[in-house]
């Protein structure tokens, strides 16, 4: 019948298991949230951008990811570097400790020391500070860049540099690192090539020459940038030629009010962005909603098989349970009955037993037969065969309790063992001197010798008696 209730509970749990399996939701990653900070991004939705990697930090630092967890600082920072850059520079700090307690590739070592020092610099050029900390992470950027030789970083990091020296109004110094980082032979497989390195590179130093009022090189350079699909920098570009064209011409006022029609190109652009990305949560939005009512209707259809079907296995399972429970208790109730009454019987026969030894002992001999009406104090013996057919009938009721004391204590003498068989007897100290022929108080201290040398009992509260019985 047990075996039934468990058969039925298995079956039970089984199909309750099956009917919610699709219920069960895989745990998201870091990686996995990572994946899709980086896809909103990628669509301009910077909020949610910013929701699932400040999402992404948490799972990560759970699971100890810390790869991961230092890219997904890195990606936040970017996504906050034209919002707010003291938070930008602050998370890219973090992203830089994480790596620097858990480092990886050395060539992400270069990349965070350079975003950070781009950031370090957006803040000193807001704020009208030092560029000194600016400097300090992307030296060392460029000294790790230099030492693996990894020309594409090495590129990367001096135009970094060139754009914190314009930044600085030292533009000569801008030129000097824009023209190292350009002389550079960049590799398509190191850091991104040529296609992604050059066009910034390029910038800086039209820029720097720009500024020093090096009309014709900056032309030359800017006429070199291949902007291809990235609309701001076609925007850049053609918006530097316009200005060096004025001002071959004298044109200030009109540079001028192109800046300012530029700047108001750059409102409309970003707010485009913005616009695009509202559209894209709402849109999101609304198909979360959908997505969780059409699962809240299959789970509620789920929930209501599960109760069902439980309802169908758990009622007679119970019933089941409660009739072999009160069965069992019944059976365990009369094999106790029938184990008291064994138990009893087996005492019974234990103390006739041991009353027979006793009386063995005390009439077995000749001379206990022959004091029989005396009161005084009388010599016992007995041999060796009698000793043994009463050790022997001993370990017959009492489980063995002698052989085991002489397989425990290997070095108990047999006057041990034959003082130990008289107490278990239960023999006065009076008749076990008669057996041995010494005084009741040699008796008395031979008992506590045994009891203290041999099983290491000191307490004067337990007897020999006690120690043998347990």
């Amino acid at each position: 019948m047990h075996r039934k209730v468990w058969y039925i509970f298995i079956v039970g749990f089984l199909l309750v298991a099956n009917s919610c399996k699709q219920q069960d939701q895989h745990p998201l990653t870091a990686k996995a949230c990572l994946e899709e900070a980086e896809t909103a991004l990628a669509n301009d939705s910077i909020r949610l951008g910013e929701t699932l990697l400040r999402k992404t930090i948490r799972l990560a630092e759970e699971a100890k990811d810390w790869h991961t967890n230092y890219i997904a600082y890195q990606r936040l920072a970017e996504a906050l570097s034209q919002s707010n850059p003291e938070e930008a520079l602050r998370l890219m700090k973090k992203a830089l400790t994480i790596y620097e307690q858990h480092p990886d590739d050395e060539r992400n070592h270069v990349m965070l020391l350079d975003y950070a020092g781009t950031y370090a610099a957006q803040v000193a050029f807001n704020t009208e500070g030092p560029f000194d900390e600016a400097l300090d992470f992307i030296h060392r950027a460029y000294d790790i860049a230099e030492k693996n030789q990894m020309k594409n970083l090495m590129c990367q990091t001096l135009t970094s540099l060139a754009n914190i020296e314009w930044a600085k109004e030292d533009y000569r110094q801008a030129v000097n690192y824009a023209r190292q980082a350009k002389s550079l032979p960049l590799r398509g497989g190191d850091g991104g090539g040529l296609a992604n390195l050059l066009p910034g590179t390029l910038q800086v130093l039209a820029r720097s020459y720009l500024s020093l009022n090096m009309l014709d090189s900056a032309e030359t350079v800017y006429r070199q940038i291949e902007p291809g699909d990235d609309v701001h920098m076609a925007y850049i570009v053609q918006s530097n030629l316009a200005k060096i064209a004025l001002r071959r011409m004298g044109a200030t006022k009109v540079e001028d009010d192109i800046d300012e029609a530029f700047e108001q190109v750059e409102d409309f652009y970003y707010k485009a962005l913005e616009q695009k990305d509202q559209y894209y949560q709402e849109t999101l939005r609304q198909e979360m909603e959908n997505q969780q009512l059409e699962y809240r209707s299959k789970m509620y259809a789920r929930t209501l098989l599960t109760v069902l079907i439980a309802s169908l296995i758990v009622i007679p399972a119970i019933v089941l349970i409660a009739r072999y429970r009160m069965r069992a208790q019944r059976q365990e109730k009369l094999q106790l009955q029938q184990e008291a009454e064994h138990q009893k019987t087996l005492l019974h026969q234990a103390n006739e037993v041991v009353a027979f030894l006793q009386n063995f002992i005390l009439e077995r001999t000749e001379v206990m037969k022959k004091l029989q009406g005396q009161s005084g104090d009388s010599l016992i013996t007995l041999n060796s065969h009698e000793w043994s057919e009463i050790e022997r009938t001993l370990n017959a009721i009492d489980n063995n309790r002698f052989a085991h004391i002489r397989e425990q204590y290997p070095n108990m003498t047999e006057d041990d063992i034959r003082l130990c068989i008289l107490t278990r007897l239960g023999l006065s100290n009076r008749t076990i001197g008669n057996i041995y022929c010494i005084t009741i108080s040699a008796v008395q201290h031979r008992k506590l010798k045994l009891k203290k040398d041999v099983f290491g009992e000191s307490n004067p509260d337990i007897t020999l008696e006690q120690i043998l019985n347990n």
